[in-house]
C-alpha cells in the first residue's frame, strides 16, 4: 500500500545532506520511500496529516540502552568500586551468579526495546551492563530479543557481550583485574554461531553485530580474533574503550601502548568498529601523555560512538566535538542509559560541545542531528538509513510540535534541541510498520511494563551488599537525597 504522510515540516535528503522542507510529503511502499518534497503527483491508498509536526528520519542509537539501567545508582553514590560497580573479591570467592531470571532478561530486553521506540530511536545497538551478570550475556536471552524486537518493529543488531576478564576490589580496597581467556573465547565463539544465525533474519529488521565489552576486560587474542571475525562476517564490532583514567592506564601498564595505539597494532580497528566514548585520549584534558591517539582514529574509519548524557553524569565530555569532526573522526551518537532520550542526548552533547570549546557558533544543532541519523547510519555502512530520500528505508520518526511546552517554533531542529524531549515523539514507521501510534505501541501495556520494571529492579538492588566491597547496607550504598525528619 502507498501511504503519504505530511506535515508543517519534513527533513528530506539530497546530494549527501538533509534538507528542510516546509509543508512537505513522504510517499512510501512497503518498506521503501518512494517520494519526499512537495505535490507527489501519483496515487496513494491513504494519507495522513501530521499537522504541525515534523517528519523526520528515525534515529540510529549505536549505544543503546537494553535494561532496567544500574548506571542510574551511581548518580550521587561514588566512589563506584565502594558502590557496588566493581566486584569485591568475597564475591569473586563465593561465585558470582545470573541476578536476574531467563524471564527477567526477556522481559528487561522487551521492556527497553519499546522505550527505544517511543522516543524515536529506529535502529538500536543493544547495550546492557554485566555488572549485575554471571560473566557474559548469553545466545539464549538474545534468541529472545530478536524476537521481541521483531515483535515491536524495532530494527536491531543483537550479539551477546563477551569479555576475557574483570575488575575486582581486593579485601584491603585495591582494584585489580581477574581474567579467564580461556572462557572468553568460548563466550566469542557463541557469538559467532548467533551471528550466524541471526543475521539478517526477521525480513532483514534483525542483523548480526560482535560486542566484546570492554578493552580493559579484554586480552589481545579475543580482540584479534574479534577483528578477524568482523572482517569475515562483515557485521560492526563494537568495543568501549578510552572512557575512564582506570582503563587508559591499565592499558598504558599492561601494553605500554594507549588504548587507540594498542587497538591499531592488533589491526583490531576498520570501518567496521564502533567505539564509544572516547573522551579519554592524548590531547584531552584528561590525558598528560602525549601522543597521537585522535590521528589513530581518524585514519582507522572507525567511528566513535557520543553518549554525552553518561559521560557528563560522570564528569566527562568529550574534547571536543567540534575538533574530533575537524580531525576527520566519524561521529554517531548512543544513549547507553536512562532516559534512553535522544533529544536529551543531543543537547547534552551540543552544550557541552560549546563550553569545551567556549564558542557558542562551535557545534550547531543541526551538527547534533546529523550525528544521530547520517553519522549512524555512516557507521553501519548503511546509506539506506538516517535519510528520507526514494529508495531509503520508510524508518520515520514524528515529532509534535503543536503543544504549548514546546515554546514557539521558529526552525524545528533548534526548537527541538532547545526544548524538546522523547515525550515529544507521537510517531514511528520502522520498515514502513506504524509501530508508535500517537505515543502507543499496540499491544504494549506501559503501564504494567513499568510496574514489572520496578519491581524487577528493586530486586536487583536488594541484592548490591553481596557485591558490594565490605558489604554494607543497602541505605550506605545508595544515601537518600534528604535526612529524613527526626
Amino acid at each position: 500500500m502507498r501511504r503519504l504522510l505530511t506535515a508543517r515540516f519534513v527533513v528530506g535528503h539530497e546530494d549527501g545532506h538533509h534538507t528542510l522542507i516546509n509543508d512537505g510529503e513522504v510517499v512510501f511502499e512497503g518498506d521503501r520511500l518512494v517520494f519526499v518534497g512537495r505535490n507527489f503527483p501519483g496515487e496513494v491508498e491513504s494519507r495522513q496529516d501530521f499537522g504541525t509536526a515534523l517528519i523526520a528520519p528515525g534515529f540510529i542509537d549505536l549505544d543503546a540502552l537494553s535494561d532496567l539501567d544500574t548506571t542510574i545508582l551511581s548518580f550521587d553514590n561514588q566512589p563506584a568500586h565502594e558502590k557496588g560497580r566493581v566486584w569485591p573479591a568475597s564475591y569473586m570467592r563465593a561465585g558470582p551468579y545470573e541476578m536476574y531470571s531467563p524471564e527477567e532478561l526477556a522481559f528487561q530486553k522487551h521492556y527497553a526495546f519499546a522505550q527505544l521506540l517511543r522516543n524515536g530511536i529506529t535502529t538500536a545497538l543493544p547495550i546492557a551492563s554485566l555488572f549485575y551478570r554471571e560473566w557474559g550475556e548469553t545466545t539464549a536471552e538474545f534468541d529472545s530479543a530478536a524476537v521481541s524486537a521483531a515483535a515491536l518493529g524495532l530494527r536491531v543488531y543483537l550479539g551477546p557481550a563477551y569479555r576475557s576478564g574483570n575488575t575486582v576490589v581486593t579485601d584491603d580496597g585495591r582494584i585489580e583485574f581477574f581474567f579467564d581467556e580461556a572462557r572468553g573465547l568460548a563466550n566469542l565463539d557463541e557469538a559467532l554461531a548467533f551471528a550466524r544465525k541471526h543475521d539478517n533474519t526477521h525480513h532483514g529488521l534483525v542483523r548480526a553485530m560482535l560486542a566484546p565489552d570492554r578493552i580493559e576486560g579484554c586480552t589481545e587474542a579475543l580482540l584479534r580474533r574479534s577483528a578477524d571475525a568482523a572482517r569475515e562476517l562483515d557485521v560492526p564490532i563494537r568495543l568501549h574503550c578510552c572512557q575512564s583514567r582506570l582503563e587508559y592506564e591499565a592499558i598504558v601498564a599492561r601494553t605500554a601502548m594507549s588504548p587507540p595505539e594498542w587497538l591499531e597494532s592488533l589491526g583490531f580497528l576498520s570501518e567496521r568498529a564502533l567505539l564509544p566514548h572516547a573522551t579519554w585520549v592524548s590531547g584531552s584534558r584528561f590525558v598528560d601523555r602525549p601522543g597521537r591517539d585522535l590521528d589513530i582514529l581518524a585514519n582507522s574509519g572507525a567511528s566513535i560512538v557520543h553518549c554525552p548524557l553518561v559521560s557528563a553524569r560522570g564528569g566527562r565530555a568529550l574534547n571536543s566535538f567540534a575538533s574530533y569532526r575537524k580531525s576527520g573522526i566519524r561521529i554517531g551518537m548512543g544513549t547507553d542509559t536512562w532516559p534512553p532520550d535522544m533529544l536529551v542526548n543531543l543537547q547534552t552533547g551540543l552544550l557541552l560541545a560549546r563550553v569545551a570549546e567556549g564558542n557558542a557558533s562551535a557545534v550547531k544543532a543541526t551538527d547534533m542531528f546529523n550525528a544521530a541519523t547520517i553519522g549512524g547510519a555512516d557507521a553501519l555502512g548503511r546509506p539506506d538509513l538516517g535519510r528520507l530520500a526514494p529508495g531509503a528505508k520508510a524508518d520515520i520518526t514524528v515529532f509534535d510540535l503543536s503543544h504549548d511546552r514546546i515554546g514557539q517554533v521558529i526552525d524545528p531542529i533548534q526548537t527541538l534541541l532547545i526544548s524538546g524531549t522523547g515525550r515529544d515523539v507521537c510517531d514511528v514507521f520502522v520498515d514502513g510498520r506504524h509501530v508508535v501510534q500517537a505515543g502507543i505501541i499496540p499491544g504494549f501495556d506501559a503501564a504494567a511494563a513499568d510496574a514489572q520494571a520496578q519491581a524487577q529492579f528493586n530486586g536487583l538492588i536488594a541484592r548490591y551488599p553481596e557485591r558490594t566491597w565490605r558489604h554494607p547496607p543497602i541505605n550506605e550504598i545508595f544515601s537518600a537525597s534528604y535526612p529524613p525528619p527526626r
